[in-house]
């Protein structure tokens, strides 16, 4: 049990250093090049900084998320497999992956957030500047901190699989088809495992927002079959809120642009 509360210590000791070491100079600058100069997108970017900022993140969860857990095989990826998490935070999900061999790239907005992440994978990232984006890299991890819509393939690099747990129900309508169709350029239509959710919309303004199977469609069809691996009720609502459906896809590219979606 002490040695538990000293290791916790020392997780919280290191990221406090980090915090007194960075001026605040040095922070506001980092954080203004985070997005590009898309003036809309910019301000759903000072939303989503400013949830992290006072801590107001109940998306983050405590444990590796069960729907990547359950469903990892069903993109059958060799045992040192690159997956790309866009909009990751820091999730659990990062720390689960990598202990089970596979390499890790993602994309965040909020620098505190990743900040965090390194510090809680007890890692020493290197850390460099390349445009509107920085870049984290450690032993089978890269992130990106910075605007999702800013990253290039070239920057990105090869990755075997794309897992989407809360990026694309993120975004709101106007950015979706922009987001959807992003990926799957800078991936070269990898495959996805994506989580969405589907509930009344007008009973709870998200996010997460409702995404249905229409939607899915006419963003994915011309590049991917669609595979409905799991469909469950959210356990008390969503947020507590409202009754919802948690979809879990698995998205495979199409070689012969079929538009069919085949739900299991």
């Amino acid at each position: 049990m002490l040695d538990h509360i000293i290791h916790r210590l020392k997780r919280v000791q290191g990221l406090l250093s980090r915090c007194l070491l960075r001026t605040d100079t040095d922070y506001l600058a980092r954080e203004s090049s985070l997005t590009s100069n898309d003036g809309a997108t910019s301000m759903k970017a000072d939303f989503w900084r400013q949830r992290w900022q006072l801590g107001e993140i109940d998306f983050h969860e405590s444990q590796a998320n069960p729907a990547l857990v359950d469903n990892i095989d069903q993109l059958k990826l060799a045992p040192n497999a690159r997956l790309f998490l866009p909009l990751c935070g820091k999730t659990l999900d990062i720390a689960w992956l990598l202990g089970r061999g596979y390499q890790v790239v993602g994309i965040e907005l909020s620098v505190l957030a990743i900040e965090e992440l390194f510090v809680e994978l007890g890692l020493t990232p290197t850390i460099t500047s390349h445009g509107w984006l920085t870049h984290y890299h450690a032993d089978k991890i890269d992130i990106w901190v910075g605007d999702v819509f800013e990253l290039t393939r070239e920057q990105l690099g090869n990755v075997n699989a794309v897992y989407d747990r809360g990026a694309l129900v993120a975004l709101p309508l106007d950015m979706r088809k922009r987001y959807a169709a992003h990926i799957i350029d800078i991936t070269k239509a990898a495959a996805q495992l994506l989580v969405t959710y589907q509930y009344d919309q007008a009973l709870y303004a998200g996010p997460p927002f409702s995404l249905s199977q229409q939607e899915l469609t006419q963003h994915y069809a011309a590049s991917y079959q669609r595979t409905r691996l799991q469909q469950s009720n959210v356990s008390d609502g969503l947020k507590g809120r409202v009754d919802a459906v948690m979809e879990v896809w698995r998205l495979e590219a199409d070689q012969t642009n079929q538009q069919g979606s085949s739900p299991e």
